[in-house]
């Protein structure tokens, strides 16, 4: 057994920025748990590399919902890190801070501190802009933010006029003043390599004596001595251990982790809780309800000029984008595949743009089951328009299905619930139509390969939207922040109801959904943790 000030159980997005800062005065001995193994991998630091990660069991958590009657009754696949950096070290590295109103929304629902204003130092704290800082950029920050000129492929200037055809404007930055208009996305990658939380935030803070990162330990319950959190038990290959926290322990295991450990620690539904024999240290109804999640569609399209199809596909183009990237860290397989997008109203009485938009110039049409080849694209020129819409009222819930702690929890994603959703979810596929029937983008279209053009009423559209959509895996609000205790989880400091010497920091407190990538804002999130955490021990 060990013992240190502060146990943090995750290192993901934001456990690895807790560890960082809990650690980086001198005067705390930290610990970090983390279920996966090192990050030392080619395809995690390679930015394309996340086709590979996406489906590879060493360093995801692979995760499937139940089936969702909204979706047709199908099985979503959610990937989660598990792996130094969580789920920043595989996701598509899109950084995305959402709409001032998202922020404003979290402190009038009652969570004093978390409005724009409050929130937006800890974005420019967290960053280092290649542009340089300003009134809303970072430029000293660990986590590097790279715009991508001169490396994204030439249809996304294509796409960007299409957007200006339909009268919306260009926007040079969607994390600046606004975030409204079309433009190119910025991408978490420095010299051509992933900038995860844990190249960010662990890197430079590993030498330090007072902390103390250990992986391939799976945390199995957090201890208690009344109603006062004093520790975590653990497993680390194979052996059972324990570490007492003198100060707090925080968990940061991000959406699905997050409540999967707090019910297996007795704290959750008393009904849920008991029916799997565990004690209830505290009947907490909100542990794992109000999930919510990013739901996306994908119009596929044949094109009549070259695509990234053309040098990904073909042998040859492999060895001579490979070679390109390992020489000089440049070229398609240095940047994510969402190059370009939007954030647009799809009303004009809407005070704020309520869908998000994606240009991808690569298509897959005959991907096999279980792989996502993001270097192996079609055969022939194709490119996808996506669409989400970012406010969804849907809300779902997970929970563990036993008391062992290494079984997967029950997900209930509970999509397409409310006319609401639908409705936006039919505006967006409308919307794609409305790009692509553009002149700067009709001119290279040579044919709708999906949903094709023989779907056309409404009620078409709906069905193919519930046979197509999928989750674009923005997973929040299962420990929501919140001043109600009979069904928020958390307070504004980010305390557990309930219970002393606990706090939770990650997506799982999100009050609502940002408007746009989460992984930006659950970064934030972890820098504003830590300076209560820091606060109160003062």
């Amino acid at each position: 057994m060990s013992e240190f000030d502060f146990i943090v159980v995750g290192a993901g997005s934001s456990g690895c920025v807790l560890a960082n800062r809990l650690s980086e005065n001198g005067k705390f001995s930290v610990l970090l748990l983390e279920a996966g193994g090192s990050d030392r991998n080619f395809w995690i630091w390679m930015p394309i590399g996340y086709g590979k990660t996406f489906y590879r069991r060493s360093v995801n958590w692979m995760y499937h919902t139940e089936p969702d009657p909204g979706i047709g009754g199908r099985v979503s696949y959610w990937p989660r890190g598990k792996v130094l950096g969580g789920s920043s070290a595989i996701n598509a590295m899109v950084y995305v801070r959402g709409q001032q109103e998202d922020f404003d929304g979290w402190k009038h629902l009652g969570n004093p501190g978390w409005g724009w204003d409050d929130v937006l130092p800890y974005f420019k704290k967290l960053e280092t802009n290649d542009r340089g800082a300003d009134e809303f950029r970072g430029g000293e920050g660990p986590v590097y933010i790279s715009t991508m000129d001169g490396n994204r492929h030439p249809l996304c200037k294509t796409f960007v006029e299409a957007g200006q055809e339909l009268q919306y404007r260009y926007n040079p930055d969607f994390n600046g003043k606004s975030q409204e208009g079309v433009g190119n996305y910025q991408n978490t990658v420095k010299g051509g390599l992933r900038m995860s939380a844990a190249r960010a935030y662990l890197a430079p803070a590993r030498g330090r004596s007072n902390l103390k990162i250990e992986t391939n330990a799976h945390a199995t319950q957090i201890l208690f001595a009344g109603k006062r959190a004093t520790g975590v038990a653990y497993t680390q290959k194979g052996k059972p251990k324990v570490a007492r926290a003198r100060r707090e322990v925080v968990v940061a295991g991000g959406a699905i982790n997050s409540p999967q450990l707090l019910q297996l620690s007795g704290i959750g539904p008393q009904q849920l809780l008991s029916e799997h024999g565990i004690d209830v240290i505290h009947d907490a109804q909100g542990v794992g309800r109000h999930l919510q999640d990013h739901l996306c569609i994908d119009y596929l399209y044949r094109s009549k000029v070259p695509t990234l199809n053309e040098q990904l596909y073909p042998w040859y183009g492999k060895i001579w984008e490979g070679m390109k990237y390992l020489l000089t860290r440049r070229g398609p397989l240095s940047l994510g595949l969402n190059q370009a997008g939007g954030f647009i109203r799809s009303k004009a009485e809407l005070k704020s743009p309520n869908i998000q938009l994606f240009f991808s110039p690569v298509s897959y049409t005959k991907t096999p089951p279980g792989t996502r080849p993001l270097m192996s694209p079609d055969p022939f020129p194709g490119f996808l328009l996506s669409a989400q819409p970012m406010k969804p009222s849907s809300r779902g819930h997970l929970g563990i299905r036993s008391a062992d702690p290494f079984e997967a929890p029950e997900i209930h994603p509970n999509y397409l619930s409310t006319d609401h959703d639908i409705e936006e979810m039919l505006e967006s596929a409308k919307l794609l139509r409305q790009f692509a029937q553009t002149p700067a983008l009709s001119k290279i279209i040579a044919a709708e390969i999906a949903p094709g053009a023989h779907v056309v009423s409404d009620e078409d559209l709906v069905t193919d939207l519930r046979q197509r959509t999928s989750t674009v895996f923005h997973p929040v609000s299962t420990c929501r922040m919140g001043p109600d205790p009979s069904t928020d989880v958390v307070d504004a400091r980010l305390k557990v109801y309930g219970v002393e010497g606990l706090r939770v920091a990650d997506t799982s407190i999100f009050p609502t959904l940002t408007s746009g990538n989460t992984n930006a804002p659950a970064i934030m999130v972890g820098e504003r943790a830590a300076d209560l955490i820091l606060q109160d021990q003062r």
